[in-house]
């Protein structure tokens, strides 16, 4: 289901507002990360793995070209992350945090809401 893509933000589950300390310098977290959506209640579907690019605290695609959802988040020098997906109308926004290698979190839609778990895979 299209709600559950946008879990994605439940990355972070990586508000649509950045946080403070998200500089535009490189970050210890920057790279390319695994992210893992799990949905614990709602209609959406279960489960989505998807690939996300940090750049200078910045989360995004990794590959922007190939997405018809929208991400933006960043996260802090302490890990602290925050995301948002968006595609037409609706909505996800997640909150975690990271360390160098891994993160986990919490998302939410207006349908529904989960966890996610997140792997660095490169840089």
């Amino acid at each position: 289901m299209m709600i559950a893509r946008l879990a994605l933000a439940g990355f972070l589950a990586v508000a649509a507002v950045p946080a403070a300390s998200a500089a535009a310098k490189a970050s210890v977290y920057d790279g390319l990360w695994s992210v893992l959506i799990i949905t614990e209640k709602g209609t959406c579907d279960r489960g989505y793995r998807y690939a996300v690019r940090i750049k200078n605290g910045r989360v995004g695609h990794a590959d922007p070209a190939s997405s018809s959802f929208r991400i933006s988040g960043s996260v802090g020098g302490s890990g602290a992350a925050r995301v948002s997906v968006a595609r037409g109308d609706q909505r996800a926004s997640g909150t975690g945090r990271l360390s160098r290698n891994s993160g986990a979190g919490r998302w939410k839609s207006a349908q529904c809401s989960g966890v996610w778990q997140a792997e660095r895979r490169g840089s």
